[in-house]
């Protein structure tokens, strides 16, 4: 008889600890992990959570157990495995973290060679099965251990996007949720002109600053407040596993994650000249626009890490960014970074002398947009069917790539399922008319809850 494990979810495993994900199933993950990727040696790490250590330890026993060699860079961020995993060229990279779910949960996100992802269709739902059977052959020898620092590599990749000679010296506020970030921010601030105002700095896996996912509204005020009290230039704000970061200008207000992809293309349009832009389809007049005015091209791909990545390798994108402030970077593997966005943003800001603020305001008054709207439904797919009817004749054109796209002369939306639960997902734009923006919206959300 074989266990069910709910804990292997899309792109990841995640689950409640100890009854979805507990060490007896982390020894057996690795196990399965040897044997679908055959890595030779694999990079682990782990997060700030209670459990991460030991879960960790299991993880790696069930490597060694199956002769995979084990290089263990210890505390780190998600980013700094797919940094590890290339930098030292072995096989695969496992980093053991629940990003930002709550304390009592803990995950694994995996890649393979080159950093490239795996996912239910690139491996992760053979490791899932041979996981649940819990039947494995016997390896001639158990895999060596080390612990490796790659720290030091990590933060020179990461100063290696900005132009030490043209940054100002800003005043930042940087929260890290409850520390995950810290340890990074301490290793860069030697190299870098800027005053940091640490938030939330020391690791504690208790969580006592609640989830760390500041694109609950909740969780914003912190350092909203904590910029406008400090006179703060800008405001940045990590999730548990800081690869995702989040903006706030000057006088404490979040940019919306749409705008930031826009502005890093800018950076690299800037200083690179004509290159690929992949963006995902919820939002896209901005993001097309800025990537055309800079002689780029903007590159469509469905929404997700691995799409993402899999669309940058095709064509060779020098950047990909979601809304959802995952931002992509073909130095780094291809694999999205929390620590690049604010250093290139802060680099933009030095380099133009404008604040954040004034970088966004043009691009929000060109392309005003409604930021993502969830709505429960009972029948997604019945939903999207009725819009399409409804719009379908106006449309300039539809496009079904993740959802449903519906372009007319002046405005736009998509709407797409959740892939894990009843709800649908609104994103509503417009060119330089922030009214219809917001009628549109309206009119829309009333067709959605009717």
């Amino acid at each position: 008889m074989t266990d069910s494990l709910d804990c292997f979810k899309a792109y990841d495993v995640r689950g409640r600890i100890p009854d979805q994900l507990n060490e007896d199933v982390a020894y057996r993950i690795g196990r399965a992990y040897a044997e679908v990727i055959q890595p030779g040696t694999v990079v682990v790490g782990h997060d700030i959570r209670l459990t991460s250590e030991s879960i960790k330890q299991a993880l790696t026993d069930g490597l060694r157990t199956q002769g995979v060699s084990v290089q263990d860079i210890g505390l780190c961020g998600t980013e700094e495995i797919y940094f590890a995993t290339s930098h030292l060229g072995v096989g695969g990279g496992i980093v053991v973290t629940a990003s930002h779910n709550p304390k009592d949960y803990n995950g694994m996100k995996f890649v393979r060679e080159d950093s490239r992802p795996i996912s239910g269709d690139s491996g992760l739902a053979d490791i899932r099965a041979l996981a649940e059977q819990n039947a494995f052959e016997p390896a001639p020898a158990r895999g060596g251990y080390q612990t490796v620092d790659t720290r030091a590599a990590y933060v020179q990749h990461l100063l290696s996007y900005v132009d030490f000679s043209a940054l100002a010296p800003l005043k930042i506020v940087c929260t890290a949720g409850n520390g995950g970030a810290g340890a990074v921010i301490d290793a860069l601030e030697s190299h870098l002109p800027f005053t940091f105002i640490k938030v939330h700095h020391e690791p504690d896996g208790e969580f006592p600053n609640g989830v760390p996912n500041p694109l609950l509204v909740e969780n914003r005020a912190v350092t909203a407040e904590r910029v406008v009290a400090e006179g703060a230039d800008l405001g940045i704000a990590w999730d548990g596993d800081f690869d995702r970061c989040f903006f706030f200008d000057s006088a404490g207000h979040f940019i919306e994650g749409y705008y930031i992809v826009g502005l890093l293309a800018e950076a690299f349009l800037s200083r690179l000249g004509p290159q690929k832009i992949v963006h995902d389809p919820r939002l896209t007049w901005n993001t097309q626009d800025i990537a055309r005015a800079g002689g780029g091209e903007p590159v469509l791909s469905k929404t997700g890490h691995a799409f993402i990545k899999e669309r940058m390798r095709e064509v060779d994108a020098v950047y990909g960014g979601e809304m959802s402030a995952h931002h992509y970077f073909r130095d780094f593997a291809y694999c999205d970074s929390g620590m690049i966005p604010w250093l290139l943003i802060a680099g933009l800001m030095s380099q133009t002398e404008q604040p954040l603020s004034a970088l966004v305001a043009a691009r929000e008054s060109a392309f005003p947009c409604s930021g993502e709207i969830n709505r429960q439904v009972a029948d997604p797919a019945a939903l999207l069917s009725a819009v399409e009817s409804r719009y379908g004749e106006q449309a300039s054109s539809i496009e079904k790539l993740d959802g449903l796209g519906m372009e007319f002369a002046d405005w736009r939306f998509n709407l797409r399922m959740s892939n894990t639960e009843p709800v649908v997902r609104l994103n509503v734009e417009a060119r330089g008319d922030q009214a219809l923006m917001e009628a549109k919206t309206e009119e829309l959300l009333s067709l959605i809850d009717a």
